[in-house]
């Protein structure tokens, strides 16, 4: 089958046989009028890699592959990643289309029918060169959600493999009922902990509500954990050293030289204790939280959990190396952009092969 090729590097058939065959296997192309059918400069190309069709130029001359790709390339800038992620969803037995904006491409669940079916999947195609923008993908994600699609994520690395991400908008609920003290108990602030000495309360945070760890009689709490009991009336802070009343103010100009992430953190950690979660220190994992739907004498962790602006822009490899942790372990990664107003959403990022 013979086609020509146009300047945009879209390709034509005039002949309504030729049309018929091409659209039939596979919902290649648009058909145009007289029976005829365009296809895009992805569907020609791969037709092409493919050896489906052949093609020629307004001279009739015969057009090779390698001249076709270099035309798409001159189009567009982001034809050679695009394209390795169409690509790969057709040889995979996906109908993908191209999509305006937001993302690249739309797909049909296999076996689906073009103009019957809806799409599955929204998919954007990524070099991992990229920066990782999370304002950009919270927008993307809400879209996604709002058009009832999945989002996936074609990452290319610099050898031209593919990853696929899914990325949702998700809502962390956990089962621990909420129980504040009944009368707020003292902790003594030394350097980055907080200790607490009175029995009963000891036992009251450290067991029925999960904070902090239990060192022999006492209980130690990070500063995250202080913050957030002195936040809650549930703690009065002195200091060690002096025994003097510390401020919530103090507590948090300490923990901020000690932690340029300490406001993030802590945002995200009222928010997630807010949703009856019980939040402990993600370290190990390379996270900053790892929560849990209940107590963690009766559960594991579900998710894990690195608190970051809203805005924040990072390399993609960083967060590609926590979601594999996260995925290795059996939990779910997410990311908690939190606004200077200390509003906090959470973006969930999953691994995962169409």
């Amino acid at each position: 089958m013979s086609g020509v090729l146009a300047d945009d590097a879209t390709v034509r058939f005039d002949d309504p046989a030729e049309a018929s065959g091409i659209y039939g296997k596979g919902f290649f192309g648009t058909p145009a009028a007289a029976g005829g059918l365009v296809l895009d400069r992805y569907e020609a190309v791969y037709l092409a890699e493919m050896s489906r069709i052949s093609v020629v130029g307004t001279a009739g001359r015969a057009v090779e592959w390698p001249s076709i790709f270099r035309r798409a390339v001159r189009q567009d800038r982001e034809f050679p990643v695009r394209y390795l992620v169409y690509r790969d969803l057709r040889q995979r037995g996906y109908v993908v289309r191209a999509s305006p904006p937001p993302v690249a491409f739309a797909v049909l669940p296999r076996g689906g029918t073009l103009h019957k079916t809806p799409s599955r999947y929204w998919v954007e195609a990524l070099s991992e060169r990229e920066p990782f923008d999370l304002a950009r993908l919270f927008d993307l994600a809400e879209r996604a959600q709002s058009a009832k699609k999945a989002l996936l994520l074609g990452l290319v690395d610099e050898e031209s493999d593919l990853t696929y991400y899914r990325v949702r908008r998700p809502v962390p609920t956990g089962a621990l009922p909420p129980r504040p003290l009944p009368e707020p108990t003292d902790g003594w602030l030394s350097e980055d902990r907080v200790t607490v000495h009175a029995p009963a309360a000891v036992e009251e945070l450290g067991r029925e509500l999960a904070y902090g760890s239990r060192i022999g009689d006492r209980l130690e709490l990070s500063l995250i954990e202080a913050a957030y009991l002195v936040l809650t009336g549930q703690l009065r802070l002195r200091d060690a050293h002096s025994g003097r009343t510390v401020t919530l103010d103090r507590l948090e100009r300490r923990a901020r030289r000690l932690d340029p992430r300490f406001f993030e953190r802590l945002s995200a950690y009222r928010d997630l204790r807010g949703r009856n979660l019980v939040v402990k220190t993600g370290f190990k994992y390379g996270a900053h939280f790892r929560a849990y739907p209940r107590n963690p004498a009766n559960a594991h962790a579900r998710y894990l959990v690195q608190a970051v602006p809203a805005g924040h822009v990072t390399a993609w490899p960083e967060v590609a190396g926590g979601v594999r942790v996260a995925q290795g372990v059996r939990k779910e990664f997410l990311m908690a952009g939190v606004s200077p107003e200390a509003k906090v959403r959470f973006l969930a990022l999953e691994r995962v092969r169409p």
